[in-house]
């Protein structure tokens, strides 16, 4: 996804926001690809505290560390691709519809639209796939995309926490995950921060 169009000066980010993008970011390069070797050792160097999100960091590295890009390749593949299709179907209108294609990722398109987020030519995967939606919230968290205030609240509220939790737990507790079950940790851990802090934001 982009956003097209002149460049326009964008608003300093601060650190709180960068962090923010960052963990969206890694949970959507996850969800969309298998890391290969040079990511897993990166990821390898995770620590964290006693925090949710703390342990969930450190559990990833714990993970990355014993693991390989061909194991975790496969993992990704049983999933999210399969034989016709993966064990999880990681899209907004399939949790919320039962279908893919369905008014969930209408609605999202038209909303995209109004906000100049245009999809890319190589992008094969329908706008509402989890790892779209993240990438796009990274995008906003970040400052990369000119956006009023609170679009990223909007969009958070209205195309992800429906559904998005209920993803990172059944990956969390899917039988085939070994690393991708630390990422539903993550992914979840990260979730429930975000959403507590919008509600914040609305009071």
């Amino acid at each position: 996804m982009h956003a097209p169009g002149p460049e326009k000066a964008l608003a300093p980010v601060d650190e709180v926001d960068l962090a923010r993008a960052a963990e969206y970011s890694l949970l959507a390069t996850l969800l969309l690809r298998s890391p290969d070797a040079q990511m897993l050792a990166r990821l390898a160097e995770l620590r964290g505290d006693d925090s949710a999100l703390g342990v969930a960091h450190a559990a990833l590295g714990e993970v990355a560390a014993r693991t390989n890009a061909g194991s975790v390749a496969r993992e990704h593949f049983a999933l999210f691709v399969g034989l016709g299709r993966g064990e999880l179907m990681p899209y907004a209108s399939h949790y919320l519809t039962g279908f893919v294609h369905g008014r969930p990722l209408a609605n999202l398109r038209q909303t995209l639209q109004l906000l100049g987020i245009e999809r890319v030519e190589t992008q094969t995967e329908p706008e509402d796939h989890a790892a779209i939606l993240l990438e796009i919230m990274a995008a906003l968290a970040g400052g990369e995309i000119a956006a009023p205030p609170g679009t990223d609240r909007a969009i958070f509220n209205d195309y992800l926490a429906p559904w998005i939790t209920r993803l990172f737990s059944d990956l969390e507790n899917n039988a085939s995950a070994d690393f991708y079950a630390v990422v539903g940790l993550l992914g979840r851990s990260f979730i429930q921060i975000e959403s507590r802090g919008f509600l914040m934001s609305n009071l």
